[in-house]
């Protein structure tokens, strides 16, 4: 079994590789929920969903997140509100875009949960809704949130990175109610042939899953069999704020920068060939350091690219590769 610790979107495409190369039945994804918010009265769980729509070829490929051929009529019609609605209410915010599509994935979560059903549970549910076969689970069926601090005060994840658009300064990060969380599963860590960090941001994707307690002492014990992908390239992020608030935090906003937070829990780490003169930069952080293409936007790259990352650890997922 191959596990891969997930974010959104950079996460979503490695695994859309991962699924070319290897039967989808063989993976198993553990994606960050830090970055859940309630809307609207509903559940959302932004990660999971475009782990589950871009698996699903149902991604809109443009914005990459949400779905395709999405209308935004519901989102239009809060307009209406606004002049009648009391200040100091949040009612019908619409900073945060829900389309019309999308917003049956939240109703259906959102009814499920009420009933007591776990996000585990809900979470596959969805996942055979849209006919998938790997394994998509939350990292916790507790609640966890990403709270951002400013200069200005502290504000949840979602409006840091979508109602500002992730545009002033962070001062520090919090994963609230990580420390009373329980790990979805010890076993997925403890049996997994092959464990890939996915190439997603270290602080506020990764970050959260490592916060529960016993996950970073369960990584370290499986290190030898531990690969990581670098989100950075060329000293920046492709796609989102990691590389400022790398910065920011007081974190080196390259691949040394990664390697330096990940040698704990991985012993190799992928990076671009635009980075291939820092190899031994890298490796001098204490870890094995592949440099190949990594910028997932061109054909082919994703499956390549889990390929390179499976056969790097000593069982290769499990998996049976051509010689």
């Amino acid at each position: 079994m191959i596990l891969v610790i997930a974010g959104g979107v950079g996460a979503a495409r490695f695994l859309s590789g991962l699924v070319q190369a290897v039967p989808p039945s063989e993976v198993t994804a553990v994606v960050n929920t830090g970055d859940d918010t309630e809307l609207h009265g509903l559940s959302i769980s932004p990660d999971i969903d475009t782990v589950t729509y871009t698996l699903s070829q149902s991604i809109d490929p443009e914005r990459g997140w949400g779905l395709r051929n999405e209308t935004w009529r519901a989102m239009e019609s809060l307009a209406r509100f606004e002049p009648v609605r009391p200040a100091g209410s949040s009612a019908a915010p619409r900073w945060f875009n829900l389309g019309d599509q999308d917003l049956a994935t939240h109703f259906y979560r959102t009814a499920r949960l009420s009933e007591g059903a776990t996000l585990s549970e809900v979470t596959d549910e969805i996942r055979r809704a849209f006919e998938l076969e790997v394994r998509i689970v939350p990292m916790s069926n507790d609640p966890v949130r990403t709270v951002v601090h400013l200069e200005s005060g502290s504000v949840p994840f979602q409006e840091y990175f979508v109602r500002l658009q992730h545009s002033v300064p962070v001062t520090g990060v919090e994963f609230v109610g990580a420390s009373t969380s329980r790990f979805i599963d010890d076993s997925l860590i403890t049996n997994a042939d092959t464990i890939v960090i996915a190439p997603s941001n270290p602080i506020v994707s990764i970050g959260p899953i490592r916060a529960i307690p016993g996950v970073e002492e369960a990584l370290r014990a499986r290190r030898e069999h531990t690969v990581a992908v670098s989100p950075i390239v060329a000293g920046a992020a492709l796609k989102g704020p990691a590389d400022r608030m790398l910065v920011e935090l007081g974190h080196e906003p390259t691949v040394v920068g990664v390697a330096r937070m990940y040698a704990p829990i991985c012993s190799t780490l992928i990076i671009d060939q635009q980075d291939a003169h820092l190899v031994s930069a890298v490796e001098s952080e204490g870890v094995r350091c592949i440099a190949t293409d990594t910028i997932m936007s061109k054909p082919g790259v994703a499956k390549s690219l889990a390929e390179v990352a499976v056969r790097a650890t000593p069982k290769q997922g499990g998996h049976t590769w051509p010689a």
